[in-house]
């Protein structure tokens, strides 16, 4: 807990994480203790609300179960110390561990001097630069935390039990993260309600008079309006007539256009940007990140600071930083990379600009240099952190655009493509897309053609596509719509997203966030009930407010009242009439074939299900499912030939909390259950198991070895039984993205890859 300690130490340094006090240890001299409080030190009871009400919302704040030894030793600390320096991060949550620490150690607090220091990087210069104007505590800044802790607490405890008693125990709601899982569900909702339209395109395949080469050009006017090709009909029209037609180049376009990079990272755009390159979640970046600022041991140079505060939503960047990067790009790629002068980004309306953006604290840290001393992972995040910033002070990419016009008759085709001249920052770095697809076509299978040239008509293609409803949301494209519509915060997104996957509410399929048919009860009961809890406008105020707080404009216990006033009247009529689902029965006309009464639609641990109305003298269950009609189809049990270790029974396959798995057939006279084989067989060497089906604690489905913990071999994508044709590994996996559906082989350097049709 103690970075550095000596008898005649007059000054005590408080900081909230071991890794930080090491690197500042490093810093500051003997005359400095260097101490942690390992996180939070206070915060409010578990077992209880811990907000009198009646009170004006006082909270009551009791020692976190196994801080006692920390606070003991930071008392034990304070001793010796005439001046106490309080260092948390320099955000809301730092600002509290300092509150709370300097509470604890309020014993001591008359005969010491406690001042609160702030750093955006743990580096020699910001660390003295700090210790030479320390301030005071910022109370503002603490109440508006702790009018979110309070909130927050308000919503859970006040909203859990009520779901506990209506739907099932064990479920929560808060008041951000059922915001983001209404967005996840009214998507859902969206691509239900999605009629596609039909819509086609036309393509032409030319060739200059008495050249082979040929080119694609797209039909794009006719009649000097905008092409719309409503069916084949139409699209069978156009081609015959543009069989008949002359082909004339009528105007040639060049120009050349600059694409200038995207500023250094704020939180959300790191977290996008390290899950689409990277497939990080939005907590494991933050961790890495929270690594990376506290300090990484660099070989004889000890713990160092590897980058600035993760915690922004700034692309400001100091002076000096720019002045260093601009030194290093002139020295490492030379003149044409260099700006003449630093290129500023403006920070976005709302944005706090309470920290800078996210860089390396020094340039001298290559990512070459500190490779040999960072983990794989650590090492990836690092080299994204470092390239975004040296590529956003370097000059602009260059392209040469190029755009031929053709006539036939009354139609009009373009084909367009550019040509990178130069690269500018695309030497470091460039930003990769949600879709994955590129934004420039390469100019160099443009023809090379005068205008007025006569051209060969060789074939016309018309194709046939169908809108498409909204993606689901992944992790990346979540994040930007909850910043966009001002939901949350840096410091939130992370918890936000580990929150609605490890409650059951989403499940994931390939890359995107499916809403579960508990997480769209939940919301769909919350929306009735809590209309202003759940709404995006009244959230997004919220955080506003919350500002507001911090800036001293808004009294924390108005605000809290204000909240209150509401929410109690919702609540109290919640009570009484929020439908019961667990109670809910709905009648359908299935009959029970073990004892010929009616089925009804109940609700269950794994969700909705047919039960005989004879329960509990008839137990017999059925899974279901609506077809488009809203008629219910009961949904038979698939065999397999695998056998009961209990009974020897066949075992069917069933869908459980957990995913699927295989239970009796004889259920409820045998309960044996197995995880789903996949009929792979484990790849590990001298291991005699199988590939099973499993689920992860935040419900994400894996595949495991039977034999686990014996081996521990496991794989996200599952496995497909058929051999690589091209380096022979045993079997291949199957991926679903928003590309398309595929199976690839899954050893590291195998490019072989097959597209299956669906």
């Amino acid at each position: 807990m103690t970075a550095k300690s000596s008898e005649t130490a007059q000054s005590l340094i408080i900081v909230e994480s071991p890794a930080k006090a090491k690197t500042i240890g490093k810093y500051v001299g003997k005359n400095f203790n260097v101490c942690a409080s390992v996180g939070h030190v206070l915060d409010l009871p578990k077992s209880e609300l811990g907000v009198d009400i009646e009170n004006d919302f006082e909270p009551k704040y009791e020692i976190i179960k196994g801080k006692q030894k920390y606070i003991t030793a930071l008392k034990k600390a304070c001793k010796d110390a005439t001046t106490i320096y309080l260092a948390p991060d320099p955000d809301r949550e730092g600002e509290a561990i300092a509150w709370h620490i300097q509470q604890s150690l309020n014993s001591l607090a008359k005969k010491k001097k406690f001042y609160r220091v702030l750093f955006n990087e743990i580096t020699k210069t910001a660390i003295e630069t700090a210790l030479k104007v320390p301030g005071a505590l910022d109370q503002a800044k603490y109440e508006a935390q702790q009018t979110r802790r309070i909130l927050d607490r308000l919503v859970g405890y006040k909203l859990s039990p009520l779901l506990w008693e209506k739907i099932r125990r064990g479920l929560s709601a808060g008041r951000v993260q059922s915001v983001a899982l209404r967005l996840v569900c009214d998507r859902e909702r969206e691509i239900e309600a999605f009629t596609p339209e039909e819509y086609w395109s036309i393509e032409v395949t030319l060739a200059e008079k008495g050249q082979e080469q040929t080119f694609v050009a797209k039909l794009v006017e006719i009649n000097g309006e905008k092409a719309k090709i409503a069916n084949e009909t139409e699209a069978s029209a156009i081609k015959s007539e543009l069989q008949q037609q002359r082909f004339t180049v009528s105007k040639i376009e060049e120009k050349s256009r600059s694409r200038n990079p995207f500023p250094p990272f704020i939180t959300s755009r790191m977290q996008q940007e390290a899950f689409r390159k990277y497939r990080f979640s939005a907590k494991k970046t933050m961790m890495l990140a929270q690594h990376l600022y506290e300090g990484v041991e660099l070989g004889e140079e000890g713990p160092v600071g590897l980058i600035t505060y993760m915690r922004t939503d700034s692309v400001r960047v100091a002076p000096t930083a720019l002045q260093e990067a601009q030194e290093f790009i002139l020295k490492k790629h030379g003149k044409a990379y260099t700006l003449e002068k630093p290129r500023l980004f403006k920070v976005k309306k709302g944005a706090q600009d309470a920290h800078e953006a996210i860089r390396p604290t020094s340039l001298k840290h290559t990512p070459e240099r500190v490779k040999t001393y960072l983990d794989r992972d650590h090492f990836r995040l690092y080299e994204l952190i470092w390239n975004r910033f040296v590529a956003s002070q370097m000059t602009s990419a260059r392209y040469k655009q190029k755009s031929i016009h053709i006539t036939a008759g009354d139609y009009l085709l373009r084909v367009s493509g550019s040509t990178l001249v130069f690269d500018g920052f695309l030497l470091l770095y460039d930003e990769s897309k949600d879709d994955g697809n590129g934004e420039d076509k390469n100019g160099s299978t443009l023809p090379n053609i005068s205008e007025g040239a006569e051209l060969d008509l060789h074939e016309v293609e018309p194709k046939q596509h169908f809108t498409m409803p909204p993606p689901r949301y992944s992790e990346s494209t979540l994040i930007r719509e909850l910043e966009d519509k001002g939901v949350g915060r840096p410091s939130t997104y992370a918890s936000i997203l580990s929150n609605i996957q490890g409650k059951d509410y989403t499940t994931k399929e390939g890359l995107y966030l499916k809403p579960s048919q508990l997480g769209r009860l939940v919301t769909e009961l919350l929306v009735e009930n809590f209309p202003h809890i759940i709404d995006v406008s009244f959230t997004a105020n919220m955080e506003d407010q919350l500002d507001s707080v911090e800036a001293g404009k808004v009294n924390w216990k108005s605000l809290l009242r204000e909240f209150y006033s509401t929410f109690a009247v919702d609540l109290d009529k919640a009570k009484k009439e929020m439908r019961n689902i667990k109670r809910e029965e709905e009648p359908t006309d299935i009959s029970c074939e073990k004892c010929g009464q009616g089925m009804v639609i109940k609700w269950g641990k794994n969700g909705y299900f047919l039960a005989c109305s004879g329960y509990p003298d008839c137990k017999n269950t059925k899974e279901f499912r609506r077809n488009s009609e809203g008629g219910i189809e009961i949904v038979a049990d698939e065999k397999t030939d695998v056998r009961c270790d209990d009974c020897s029974s066949p075992m069917v396959i069933k869908q459980g909390r957990f995913g699927r798995f295989l239970a009796c057939s004889r259920y409820p006279e045998c309960r044996g259950t197995k995880s789903l084989p996949t009929g792979v067989a484990c790849p590990q060497k001298e291991c005699s198991g199988e590939l099973v089906e499993k689920r992860s604690r935040n419900g994400r489905t894996f595949y495991g070895c039977s034999r686990y913990p014996d081996c521990t071999f496991a794989l996200w994508n599952r496995p497909v039984d058929k051999p690589c044709p091209l380096c022979e590994a045993p079997f291949l996996i199957e991926k679903i993205l928003k590309a398309g559906h595929f199976i690839q082989c899954h050893t590291k350097g195998c490019d072989h890859q097959e597209t299956v049709e669906s």
